[in-house]
């Protein structure tokens, strides 16, 4: 993450879910995720939009397209490393796959009702400003 007002950028990961929420100072809401500049001692915030969340179908393969978006204020992410609690769907035999760890950017598995491995290889993001 990148402070907006100063630039400051994040020594280590930050990681923001979709299912916390934290209070802003004031009684302004809340947002996913709330942290203090460690340069200009800013309180910064950025919240999941969780209406904006989109598959991303065997369709979209090797195209970027938008499957989430953020309401940023004053934390821009710069950079995003996959974890786990990906979930995918056999095209063809409808076999869920759930837990997914995207952490190495590529993951394997065997379809048992296609039988055919499955797979997703060298996951990659971009971020648009809106």
């Amino acid at each position: 993450m990148k402070c907006g007002n100063c630039g400051e950028i994040s020594e280590k990961w930050q990681y923001i879910r979709l299912m916390d929420s934290v209070a802003l100072k004031g009684g302004r809401g809340s947002a996913s995720m709330v942290q203090k500049c460690k340069l200009c001692a800013r309180e910064n915030s950025i919240e999941i939009l969780s209406s904006t969340i989109k598959p991303y179908n065997a369709e979209d393969n090797e195209k970027f397209k938008t499957i989430v978006e953020f309401e940023c204020r004053g934390l821009e992410p710069i950079d995003f490393q996959p974890q786990a609690g990906f979930a995918a769907e056999g095209v063809e035999s409808g076999t869920v796959f759930n837990d997914i760890n995207l952490q190495e950017k590529d993951w394997t598995d065997y379809d048992e009702k296609s039988q055919e491995s499955v797979g997703i290889f060298e996951v990659t993001h971009q971020f648009v400003k809106c």
